[in-house]
């Protein structure tokens, strides 16, 4: 599916013990940049969290944040009576050692992880479990709201194209004529100056010249090229998923081809085709840069 770089997707979970909010909003980006705002109950989930988001994005700016707000807090687990005892019994040692008194304030203990056990309680197994379902929801959101900009982008692209193959044909249509004309401006110029000198025009070298010009004013090649390159940018929208990067490799070869033509035909007309044509390839490499 295609999917634009850019999107917002929110979720939001109320459960017995908690109630979560998520929110991610998304930008363009050469790569996947993942950014975080979690609350501290929720940071150590980081890296698998990331692996949810990688499931779901390959390139952009992505920024994340949780809300969560907790209706009975988790317990701490059970206290290691050693570890504590050896901490305040150093401490204590220390403080003896500078004759100081030393008065220990038991309510630190509550912030020191290593001095609990290690093993996650079922409450918090519960609240991981549940963190992870609100931000799929969240997930699955974003990824509606990035299809559903992609969609408008690629009937904007579809749009345009339609538009450039217009032109194409008309420059198709013209260059034969304008070659033409080309050759029998040359022919009387150099007809004219030849009569002046009291010269004849030499049919078999002025062949040969003209040969040399045809090669010069022939757009047919980069022509074929082009239509080639609208039917492979109609071929990777449709495909969509990780589309982006072929997208805009492909736009670059439109603007060397459609240069190209614009460069051997010096014809007004055709150079006003060709800078439309330039024009929307532009707005259209402007939308493909946001498509992921």
């Amino acid at each position: 599916m295609l999917r634009s770089m850019t999107g917002f997707g929110r979720a939001l979970l109320e459960e017995d013990n908690w109630t979560q909010i998520w929110e991610i909003r998304s930008v363009n980006g050469k790569y996947l940049d993942t950014r975080w705002k979690l609350p501290a109950l929720a940071r150590t989930l980081e890296q698998k969290f990331e692996k949810l988001v990688k499931q779901c994005a390959a390139r952009g700016r992505v920024e994340i944040s949780l809300f969560l707000q907790m209706k009975e807090q988790p317990g701490l687990g059970t206290l290691n009576h050693a570890a504590a005892n050896a901490m305040l019994g150093a401490v204590e040692d220390f403080a003896g050692s500078r004759g100081d008194e030393y008065i220990p304030d038991y309510n630190r203990l509550l912030g020191i992880g290593f001095l609990w056990d290690d093993g996650p309680s079922e409450t918090e197994e519960i609240l991981e479990k549940s963190l992870e379902r609100g931000l799929a929801l969240a997930l699955e959101d974003w990824n509606e709201s990035r299809a559903q900009e992609a969609r408008g982008l690629e009937k904007d692209i579809l749009t345009r194209l339609l538009h450039m193959e217009e032109w194409v044909a008309r420059i198709r249509e013209n260059a034969p004529q304008i070659k033409e004309d080309r050759f029998a401006t040359v022919r009387d110029r150099l007809s004219e100056i030849l009569e002046r000198l009291g010269q004849e025009l030499d049919e078999s070298r002025f062949l040969q010249e003209i040969v040399l010009m045809a090669d010069k004013l022939d757009v047919s090649e980069e022509l074929t090229r082009l239509a080639l390159h609208f039917d492979r940018l109609r071929e990777l929208l449709s495909i969509g998923e990780g589309a982006g990067r072929k997208l805009d490799f492909t736009m670059q070869e439109c603007f060397r081809e459609i240069t190209t033509c614009g460069n051997k035909i010096q014809d007004a007309n055709i150079s006003r085709l060709v800078v439309d044509i330039k024009n929307e390839l532009e707005k259209c490499r402007e939308q493909v840069q946001n498509l992921e």
